[in-house]
């Protein structure tokens, strides 16, 4: 049998960083010499391996659909020459990333799994290698066709992910879903959670990057004045971030007009959940009823990013807002907990 071949998707990030009078810097080709320098990536056991380096690697927190959507073609335009895909991704928004591309990657068979590092690979105490590794074998031995997050020990679906930490190797959570895979002395993926892998070929659905979303956390005291500004034109989706189950001050008569207005422009309103365990249930309270009646739906136990990234994929189609309001609701790859619509 051949070894297996994984195609890495270099973006950037704190793993390929190296030492500078200033601090931490990206430099090109660093990553791959220090990954041929170290026999362990050379040994027979591992996959071999071909590195495209992004030009210019990017600080996550540079990332924009347009990058989504260079990662996602990336991975499209090779499907067929490698067994397995890492994208190396720095930590702060893999969790967006990792969440389009399990949109944007339809008909999905092959491993497609991020990984980072809260320190360089260069470094002698650091989590990279680890991860790198384990990634590796991943993509190259396992049957995983999903868009996944391999960090510190742990393989989550990537649309459940959150990154919970920023110093610790233990970065991401899956709160409301089980991990993949749990990695120790063995390698352990539990194939009951797994999609499953779809028999068409893979193919890329890009997302519009000038599709206009917000993001906004309620906060006792938010004024409706502000609420309106947010929703108003050219807006046409939001994850709004509510309280408990789901729940927004349903006195603030002005607020709710805000949003029952915005959604009879066709603005997509979607309630997820300020908690981290747990989703979004309307109907428990008259508080989040007066959501639901305001045209506001379910996010159900998406993580926010999720949401976001949902939200670009449906509406970069030509569908309407009923079709994407149905659609946000209904289970797609995975990402919320509800049986899928007939």
């Amino acid at each position: 049998m051949p070894k297996p071949h994984v195609f890495i998707a270099y973006t950037g990030g704190t793993i390929g960083m190296k030492q500078s009078p200033t601090g931490y810097i990206p430099v090109a080709g660093y990553l791959a010499q220090r990954m041929e320098a170290m026999p362990e990536f050379q040994r027979d056991e591992m996959p071999t391996y071909t590195i495209h380096e992004y030009d210019p690697l990017l600080d996550s927190a540079n990332m924009t659909p347009v990058e989504w959507g260079k990662i996602a073609a990336d991975v499209v335009a090779h499907y067929d020459e490698y067994d397995g895909f890492i994208i190396i991704h720095g930590t702060d928004t893999m969790a967006y990333t990792a969440s389009a591309l399990s949109f944007m990657l339809e008909s999905l068979g092959k491993p497609v799994i991020l990984t980072g590092s809260q320190i360089p690979l260069a470094e002698v105490r650091s989590d990279a290698r680890e991860n790198l590794i384990t990634a590796m074998l991943l993509a190259g031995q396992f049957r995983i066709p999903e868009v996944c997050i391999y960090m510190n020990g742990r393989l989550l679906r990537g649309n459940r992910a959150r990154k919970v930490s920023g110093m610790g190797f233990d970065a991401f959570a899956s709160p409301n879903f089980p991990v993949l895979g749990q990695v120790g002395v063995q390698i352990e993926v539990n194939r009951s959670l797994l999609l499953p892998a779809s028999p068409f070929p893979c193919r890329l659905q890009g997302v519009r990057p000038q599709i206009h979303l917000a993001s906004l956390r309620l906060f006792p005291g938010i004024s409706a004045e502000l609420v309106r500004r947010v929703v108003a034109p050219p807006l046409q989706g939001l994850v709004l971030e509510t309280y408990g189950a789901g729940n927004a001050p349903s006195d603030n008569i002005p607020l709710l007009d805000a949003l029952a207005e915005a959604n009879e422009r066709g603005v997509i309103i979607v309630n997820c959940t300020q908690c981290l365990y747990g989703g979004v249930e309307m109907d428990d309270y008259a508080t989040g009823h007066a959501l639901k009646e305001a045209g506001v739906i379910s996010g159900y136990d998406m993580t926010p990013e999720a949401a976001v990234a949902k939200l670009y994929y449906l509406l970069s189609r030509d569908w309407t807002a009923e079709r994407v309001k149905r659609l946000m609701a209904t289970e797609l790859r995975g990402e919320l907990t509800r049986k899928r619509e007939v």
